[in-house]
């Protein structure tokens, strides 16, 4: 599908909600049992947060996610703290996101989260956070769950980060 086309797709489901609904209802659920879950274990002002996002974001000097595959792109793009924010960009034609090219805290609240660290509410910031495209589907969904997102959770927990907080586009 062209970028022209998926962007006006966007813009109009953006204006009718009823119509992502609609397609959402037609499509097959993914069933996974045994949730794996992860109790937090120590107060946020003592927990080190990160951000993922399947906004789209990365660096415009990133290679851009695959919005020519149907069925989306399952790579991750990493997203340091101390990149000045018009560095970064999004790759995704599945939602309108002229607010978020405005304002990158909108689908990636880096600021937001750097004023919680200096008010004590969080005890730290991540240097590196994650981006992914959310539009992920069909055998790009099984690289997700067995490669992609395992080895960035893995990433995470290599570098202390205590809390995750997942921001969609």
């Amino acid at each position: 599908m062209s970028s022209f086309k998926n962007r006006l797709l966007a813009r109009i489901f953006t204006r009718f909600p009823s119509l992502v609904e609609r397609a959402a209802e037609k499509a097959a659920p993914l069933k996974i049992e045994g949730i794996p879950w992860t109790p937090v274990t120590k107060p946020l002002k003592e927990s080190t947060v990160a951000l993922v996002t399947t906004a789209g974001v990365h660096l415009a000097s990133q290679k851009p996610f695959d919005m020519e595959d149907p069925d989306g792109d399952p790579t991750w793009r990493e997203l340091h703290s101390d990149i000045p924010r018009e560095e970064y960009t999004i790759t995704h034609d599945y939602y309108d996101h002229r607010d978020a090219d405005r304002d990158l805290n909108i689908v990636f609240p880096i600021d937001r989260l750097q004023e919680l660290k200096e008010e004590g509410l969080i005890g730290g910031v991540a240097d590196t956070h994650y981006g992914f495209m959310g539009h992920i589907a069909g055998a790009h969904v099984d690289t997700l769950i067995k490669e992609t997102a395992p080895e960035m959770t893995r990433k995470l927990v290599a570098a202390g980060v205590d809390v995750v907080l997942l921001t969609p586009g």
